[in-house]
């Protein structure tokens, strides 16, 4: 392990309207080998994790990773359950641990891991080292954005939980958020002074500047806003699981039942409502963004319309990936070729109107991808520049996935020149490029395939096992 060389980028990514985080692209295979050592993990753990921690449930089943009805909502809607809260004179303490991930030391890790029946195993020795080269040597913090970091930020928490039940105070979590719900301003007191304990051991701390003691009454007012209660469109549209699997085995029936429960929810009056806000509801536009492949094609036009307007875009911003996504599915979808150009318009003006939304890593991708489908003068030289002034690996690959889908023969050329420059990152994209470039992509890969095993190894090919380069070589083949 020590020996392995782990390929990762750092992405900024927007956090809410104002502030930003850093996630983690890993490689392919080693995000699923990780994967794979956390749903082990997992397993292991979720016997002794408490119904009072609501965050990343292992699902019951297996077609899922986690249990989908285990949410922020469910959440919030368990502590509205507890007898104490009827009590208004009751206090609740809203809290959340200070910058969580980064906080989480690897070796306290390992030994919990060890804890959970893997001693004879190399689990938590891997899982150690694997962490440690993410990180870039450092002996803490998780990469935020894979499955894995979830289930090991919940395995660190596992005897947090179980040290606040000991004690018999009243708590939920979902991820790093607490609720203690206490009979008095002295037990509030005290179990924030619990709690605190409880984390400093595993060398977490709170977050005081966002810490509140809240009277039971103004608790369930506050929570009953946040949850959308009381206006039922809001309601609706909040509660409502966009998810849709097209793998599913009635995945048109599925579709058309989610389709028609926007019949009763009109959409484009919440985003007049939201647009009206000093602060518009990140959730609700999120949900309007998921909503968008599901309208018919002129509502669908006239909600990108309003979404994608620079002036909305800009008080949207906490909600761009989502908004994104939802433009891409409706770009993509074929019962609206009839609004494409009006999309296509709608995209470019992006360039123009809101460049400063594109400019963290995610942000970009988001677009990049919204863009590929037509070539258009504006989105050419927005990718040329943008391909050349990156220093993102996972950006140049995007760039070159545009590239692809205009069959850009000029930029196809220029890169052919620029191969042994090239990370082996975005090599590949190059290589899976090639398919659309007929002959001349064909002659490329013959020249260049000899050296692919070399080039892209992982280091833990052997004789006898298929290598990561012709894996992937084989699986473009059908990719295209």
């Amino acid at each position: 392990m020590n020996g392995l060389s782990v390929a990762a980028e750092r992405l900024l990514v927007p956090s809410g309207s104002h502030g930003f985080r850093i996630t983690a692209r890993i490689h392919p295979f080693w995000n699923l080998y990780l994967n794979g050592l956390g749903l082990a993990i997992a397993e292991a753990n979720e016997i002794n994790r408490s119904d009072r921690a609501h965050s990343y449930r292992l699902g019951s089943d297996k077609s899922d990773y986690f249990d989908r009805t285990r949410s922020w909502r469910s959440y919030k809607e368990a502590t509205f359950k507890e007898d104490l809260l009827k009590n208004d004179a009751s206090i609740v303490v809203r809290t959340d641990i200070a910058i969580f991930y980064e906080h989480i030391y690897h070796h306290r890790l390992e030994n919990i891991i060890n804890d959970l029946a893997f001693k004879n195993t190399t689990i938590a020795m891997q899982i150690d080292r694997l962490l440690n080269k993410l990180a870039s040597g450092r002996s803490f913090g998780l990469p935020v954005g894979g499955q894995c970091s979830r289930v090991l930020a919940e395995v660190m928490m596992t005897p947090i939980d179980r040290s606040l039940s000991d004690t018999g105070i009243i708590w939920h979590r979902y991820v790093d958020d607490f609720t203690l719900i206490c009979e008095s301003q002295q037990h509030a007191y005290k179990a924030l002074s619990i709690l605190s304990n409880a984390l400093a051991d595993y060398g977490l701390s709170l977050n005081r500047s966002k810490t509140s003691f809240l009277s039971a009454k103004h608790y369930k007012d506050f929570v009953s806003a946040q949850l959308g209660e009381g206006d039922n469109t809001n309601s609706a549209l909040r509660e409502l699981d966009l998810h849709f699997d097209p793998y599913s085995d009635n995945a048109r029936a599925e579709y058309e039942k989610l389709k028609h429960s926007f019949d009763d929810i009109d959409i484009s009056f919440l985003l007049n409502l939201e647009i009206e806000k000093s602060q518009p509801d990140a959730f609700v536009v999120a949900q309007i963004g998921r909503a968008l492949k599901f309208q018919e094609p002129k509502v669908a036009e006239q909600l990108c319309s309003t979404l994608l307007h620079p002036d909305n875009l800009d008080a949207f911003r906490a909600s761009w990936s989502k908004i994104m996504r939802g433009v891409y599915a409706v770009r993509s979808g074929s019962e609206f070729t009839t609004i494409f150009p009006a999309i296509d318009s709608l995209l470019d003006g992006v360039i123009s109107g809101a460049r400063h939304l594109i400019v963290p890593e995610a942000n970009l991708l988001h677009y990049l991808r919204s863009i590929r489908f037509i070539r258009t003068e504006a989105r050419g030289a927005f990718v040329r520049k943008t391909f050349d002034d990156t220093s993102s690996q996972v950006v140049k690959r995007a760039c070159i996935d545009c590239w692809r889908h205009w069959r850009d023969r000029n930029n196809f050329t220029r890169l052919r020149n620029q191969w042994s420059n090239m990370s082996p990152d975005v090599q590949r994209m190059f290589w899976l490029s090639a398919e659309a470039f007929g002959d001349e992509g064909s002659k490329m890969r013959d020249q260049l395939r000899g050296s692919l095993a070399q080039s892209w190894s992982l280091g833990i090919e052997t004789d006898k096992s298929a290598s990561f380069a012709s894996c992937y070589e084989s699986w473009a083949k059908n990719a295209a």
